[in-house]
């Protein structure tokens, strides 16, 4: 073979660019890997491809990124505003803006991804496996988009008629970067809004706050991989042997040997030879029963003790070579490199940390069982003292479901099913035998199985949970004591979280609500099975009374006659404070004087311990002459506050309740500065 003339160059030719000289096409996207995905599009934009260049265009970015959001969402990425999630985000909201130039005015792109696994399913069966929860998640963001869009496109004239008032021509770069950024808008749309207003954007500016932006974010990212940069430099991780575990089948390891030592000194980490009673630092020991944090599992914490000393463990981490990285303070003594020490985990940190570990495996199984095989773990954390559990799923379970769902994980608890852990097995032997593995872990060639077999179904089917896995567990489900979901909701497009409790934790719960209910028992007179149907009584009796308390607060305003009723050029205004009341009440009492004044302009004030509410009616008559908003503006700033609204009808509020009645006083003299300006 004759040698390149630039070796280690990638010469580009991919699957679809081989795929495109085999098919004897002019580019990727004329092979049959695109032109079904952009066909469909095209039909139901009613165009068709390859008749427009600029149209062309977009229906290749429509097809390259739907396929990378159901390929995304099929590895079990949600859309969010963080790492892999955001950039899932990104890429489906482009493609949907290049559907709006394509004349798209509804949610399009969903209707698409069954396409791509027709085209690639065969290949790929993770994408029939997640299409249902792959369509509702796509529709979910683009209903969510399109509705922003329209939001933030309302914001962005809002801004333009405020820089119009002030007599500019430019939109700020701040302001543009926070329609892009905060709400999604694409940048060419408030362009394209501000050209038909006639004002340009301050691009530099939002160049500078992208930038801004940007380096927050490499600031952010970096300021975790220098720690971990530092702590490897200072303990030489990269030149040591991997750390042996031996926490699975311990929590107690003598004889482990300090391997290396360093001092924290502020965000930085300072190799030394010992570490003084007092310090905080870091130690690497050639072997340990502390697990380091991984797969949603917090790093163990426990004790250090030699002869003379003794250290706390804070943490557990793991470095990328497999260093296992202890964070301590020594309480007592030194110690020094090449000691000999005992490390202990602490059983109340580990124990009820396994629980919830094994706990989770029950809970991820158990919701495929109810909700579907759709349902995919987004993220989970395992802790002592709780654990939480994300999951993909187009919407929100009932209670009856979460209930069905927390029944199956207690019954499996009371079965007292024995937890099989297999250490070493192929990964694709698991994976064939139908072990669950997680999007973004690293999994090597021999992997580690947990399953827990014999869930017993109602309709007599025998079910088991089996994962990839390299956490802590308990021997047996039966360990658990008792599971108890403590919450259940959305977190983000698709995404929902179950909180849920074990062993004593759960326990502690039904404490807290058993004594909880005790009190309401005492506090409302009656057996805590008759509670919701007391507790319904009074809160209906609160609503008549409320009701009775608003049509006399009412009456008392619409009949007085106290009410500062003056004339300022020729037009009645009416000024009076009311007692404390609801805001929309207020309103409804100042809409009231309104029309029974038939001409003229109506304040109303209201003041409790710290807050003063202010209500401005100008009849229609009046509104070129006087401006509601304008007035409860300059009211507002004598109690503190700020506000406005309409030329006809504005709100207001303060925090100087005692201010309220000298700024009524002044309204008569606001009213006639207006009438004049308006002369």
């Amino acid at each position: 073979m004759k040698p390149l003339p630039k070796p280690s160059i990638d010469t580009g030719a991919g699957l679809e660019r081989v795929a495109a000289v085999l098919q004897g096409v002019g580019s990727n996207y004329d092979t049959d890997l695109f032109m079904p995905i952009l066909q469909a599009t095209a039909s139901l934009a009613g165009g068709a491809y390859g008749r427009d260049q600029e149209a062309d265009v977009s229906y290749r970015v429509i097809a390259d990124h739907l396929r990378a959001v159901a390929f995304l969402l099929a590895d079990g990425v949600i859309p969010g505003n963080e790492g892999r999630g955001y950039v899932l985000r990104r890429i489906l909201r482009r493609a949907v803006r290049h559907g709006m130039i394509l004349g798209f005015e509804e949610p399009f792109l969903h209707r698409l991804v069954p396409l791509v696994s027709e085209v690639m399913g065969h290949h790929y069966p993770e994408l029939d496996r997640a299409q249902q929860a792959s369509v509702a998640t796509v529709s979910t963001e683009e209903e969510k988009f399109l509705s922003t869009i329209a939001s933030a496109s309302r914001q962005v004239q809002e801004s333009i008629d405020a820089v119009r008032h002030e007599g500019g021509t430019v939109l700020p770069g701040e302001a543009v970067f926070r329609f892009y950024d905060t709400h999604g808008l694409p940048l060419e749309l408030i362009r394209e809004i501000a050209e038909e207003e006639q004002l340009q954007l301050d691009e530099e500016g939002f160049e500078a706050e992208l930038e801004d932006q940007r380096s927050r974010s490499r600031e952010a990212v970096g300021e975790g991989q220098e720690r971990l940069a530092a702590i490897r430099e200072a303990v030489h991780s990269d030149e040591q042997a991997k750390t042996e575990f031996l926490g699975y089948d311990t929590r107690l390891v003598e004889g482990s040997v300090v391997v290396s030592l360093a001092r924290e000194d502020g965000k930085s980490y300072q190799p030394v030879d010992g570490l003084d009673q007092g310090e905080l630092g870091v130690v690497i020991l050639d072997r340990t029963p502390f697990y380091a944090e991984a797969g949603g599992e917090v790093g163990d914490r426990g004790t250090l003790r030699w002869e003379g000393g003794e250290a706390e463990v804070l943490d557990t981490q793991k470095d990328p070579a497999g260093v296992i990285v202890h964070f301590v303070k020594v309480s007592v003594g030194s110690l020094r490199r090449k000691d000999g020490v005992t490390a202990q985990v602490e059983g109340a940190w580990r124990l009820p940390t396994q629980r919830n570990h094994t706990a989770t495996h029950l809970l991820h199984k158990a919701l495929r069982q109810v909700l579907g095989e759709s349902v995919h773990q987004a993220g989970s954390l395992v802790a002592p003292d709780r654990l939480r559990f994300d999951f993909t799923l187009h919407r929100a379970p009932t209670s009856e479901e979460v209930q069905r769902v927390e029944d199956l994980v207690n019954r499996w608890i009371l079965q007292a099913e024995p937890t099989v852990i297999t250490p070493d097995r192929p990964q694709q032997e698991a994976l064939d035998a139908g072990a669950m593995a997680l999007f973004g872990e690293k999994y090597g060639e021999t992997v580690r199985t947990v399953e827990i077999p014999g869930l017993a179904l109602e309709d007599g089917e025998v079910v088991d949970s089996l994962e990839l896995c390299g956490g802590c567990h308990v021997a047996n489900t039966g360990e658990i004591g008792l599971f108890m979901v403590t919450g259940e909701r959305g977190i983000a497009s698709g995404v929902r979280r179950i909180e849920a409790l074990t062993g004593e934790g759960a326990l502690e719960l039904v404490r807290r609500q058993r004594s909880f209910l005790r009190d309401v028992e005492g506090e409302l007179g009656v057996p805590a099975e008759q509670a919701s149907e007391e507790i319904a009584a009074q809160k209906g009796q609160r609503r008549d009374l409320e009701k009775e308390m608003a049509r006399l607060r009412m009456q008392m305003v619409s009949s007085s006659e106290s009410a500062e009723e003056q004339e300022v050029d020729g037009i009645k205004v009416m000024v009076k404070e009311v007692p404390a009341a609801p805001v929309g009440e207020v309103r409804n009492m100042a809409d009231v004087l309104r029309q029974k004044l038939g001409s003229g302009v109506v304040v109303l004030g209201s003041r409790e311990e710290s807050k003063v509410t202010l209500i401005v009616a100008v009849t229609a008559d009046l509104e070129g002459r006087v401006h509601a908003g304008n007035l409860a503006k300059e009211i507002s700033a004598m109690v503190g506050g700020s506000g406005g609204g309409r030329g006809d009808f504005a709100q207001a509020g303060g925090k100087d309740p005692e201010k309220l009645p000298e700024a009524l006083k002044e309204v008569a003299n606001l009213v006639g500065r207006q009438l004049q300006g308006s002369a």
